[in-house]
């Protein structure tokens, strides 16, 4: 094995197939993410989301998708232009994936790329002396989204970052502020298949257990670019708690802890899921 993935895997807890699943995910999580800053990527683009969060302000839960928006709108970006980056990247620590573009089936502000590989193999090259494990059943690719964002809302405040591992590289992600705004987002306007994502609510939590603020000014613009809002609304920190707790009042929390379980080691935490212990936590929205 690579003795830079080596140093990397040290620092998951390692104790089933799922784990490992997890564990090399975001390993090939962060050496996408070094391979667009050495090519250039984050002078146009910056890194936000469930990710992001896990990534560089230690989140304690996996997360799948890459999300990127960018700084300056851009109908006419291209993503292709940094394959070539990530693919070297990739294969500098000994790895066989490929990288598609996801061709739009309707006009979207979203493009899309695909990192995949045969999860077995993979597996294998990450975690060679683990012989205790089962491996039937599991998904023959390995499937790593990432998505950039063409035309984002005004309103985001931006700061850079700095990893070591894989190699040094530096990334520009949203700050805190704006990270919780696009998650706010994110739970009230996600399309799927008209269910909440639990992981969006467990970020939640996490957002207001560190007491981190919301960048009002992007929240506003991210919803009125929904037409979740209308731009002539009256919009404040109140109006977003109202918005809010109606939300938490629809939601299917059994579905919600479903969908979070498989990417949380603490289960437990889940049991207090319920419309009054959200509506009770928006209340502490500053």
């Amino acid at each position: 094995m690579n003795s830079v993935i080596e140093q990397m895997i040290t620092k998951y807890e390692i104790k089933n197939i799922n784990d490992e699943i997890n564990a090399l995910k975001e390993i090939i999580q962060e050496i996408i993410l070094a391979g667009l800053s050495r090519g250039g990527f984050f002078n146009e683009a910056a890194f936000y989301g469930g990710t992001a969060l896990r990534i560089f302000y230690n989140l304690d839960r996996f997360s799948e998708d890459l999300d990127f928006a960018l700084i300056v709108p851009n109908k006419n970006f291209d993503l292709n232009k940094y394959f070539n980056y990530i693919e070297r990247e990739l294969k500098a620590y000994g790895l066989n994936l490929e990288i598609n573009y996801k061709e739009k089936k309707i006009d979207s502000n979203i493009t899309s790329a695909f990192v995949k590989g045969d999860t077995l193999e993979l597996i294998l090259k990450f975690f060679p002396n683990e012989e205790n494990h089962v491996y039937n059943h599991i998904l023959k690719n390995i499937k790593i989204k990432f998505n950039v964002d063409i035309n984002p809302p005004s309103g985001a405040s931006y700061e850079d970052k700095y990893k070591l591992l894989p190699s040094p590289h530096q990334v520009k992600l949203y700050d805190k502020e704006s990270l919780f705004a696009g998650k706010i987002h994110a739970i009230l306007c996600r399309n799927w298949s008209k269910r909440t994502k639990g992981r969006d609510l467990y970020d939640y939590v996490f957002f207001i257990a560190n007491n981190i603020s919301i960048n009002i000014e992007l929240i506003k613009n991210k919803l009125i670019a929904s037409n979740y809002i209308d731009i002539d609304s009256k919009f404040d920190i109140d109006v977003l708690k109202e918005l809010l707790i109606k939300k938490f009042n629809e939601i299917d929390y059994k579905e919600a802890k479903e969908d979070i379980m498989p990417f949380v080691k603490n289960v437990d935490s889940l049991d207090v899921w319920n419309k009054d212990f959200f509506i009770s936590i928006t209340k502490k929205l500053n």
